[in-house]
């Protein structure tokens, strides 16, 4: 069982996100004005998700962090760095958390390894298991960070209009992608990276269809259902 993955890399793509995060808006030089300068990126990110890209602007921005609108000008004279920023800054809290989140599995990954012992039936049993965790994560995400996943979804169109946002997205992206492939590669996959590739489209997929539809509004068992036969595919498992 030595041959099998580290979701370590998983962690090391979100401390990689993490060094590639630079701000273009001007630094602050004391604690206060740092505080200031995260209320601002975090007033943006607001209507980001409630209002959209294009409504960030400095005086919208200044109201809704309760600053005067000076401050807005002093730390972004250039609107276009203040969503870069805000959007850097996203990356780089999301990294934090999916660093934990691939940390906290580690005992799940362990304990899969343990009872891989090379029959089909173990391999079966894995698959469903991560066919599961799966389905659990993506309606966590929807209840409890859907303004994190419309944040996402913003960031993702942005960059499309934006260059300077293309290496930040890649990776974030980069993340997710690592501890799939991980886990499949746990599993025996021959080409753990292809098959990671697809599924985290389809998890990108499951979340937007659940932003649409409402998470109660969500066929859990279907879900489920299409995660395991994908999985069950790839793994040659029928």
């Amino acid at each position: 069982m030595s041959r099998m993955p580290s979701l370590a890399s998983a962690t090391q793509a979100a401390q990689a996100a993490v060094e590639i995060v630079q701000y273009r808006g001007r630094k602050a030089s004391r604690q206060g004005s740092e505080q200031r300068r995260q209320a601002i990126l975090d007033a943006a990110m607001r209507i980001i998700v409630r209002d959209g890209v294009r409504a960030v602007r400095h005086r919208a921005v200044a109201a809704e962090a309760d600053v005067p609108l000076s401050a807005t000008t002093y730390y972004f004279n250039d609107i276009d760095d203040l969503i870069t920023d805000t959007f850097a800054q996203f990356v780089q809290r999301a990294a934090a958390f999916m660093a934990e989140f691939w940390q906290n599995t580690q005992a799940l990954q362990q304990e899969l390894v343990s009872r891989l012992d090379g029959s089909v039936q173990a391999r079966q049993q894995a698959a469903d298991e991560i066919a599961t965790f799966t389905a659990h994560y993506i309606q966590q995400q929807l209840r409890e960070r859907r303004e994190h996943l419309i944040a996402e979804r913003a960031f993702f169109q942005e960059a499309l209009l934006n260059p300077r946002l293309h290496e930040l997205v890649h990776a974030h992206r980069e993340i997710l992608l690592q501890g799939v492939s991980d886990f499949f590669a746990m599993l025996g996959s021959t080409q753990p990276r292809q098959d990671g590739e697809l599924l985290t489209a389809v998890i990108l997929q499951m979340e937007y269809r659940g932003l649409l539809e409402g998470v109660e509004h969500l066929d859990s068992q279907a879900m489920l259902a299409i995660l395991k036969r994908y999985i069950d595919l790839v793994l040659g498992l029928r």
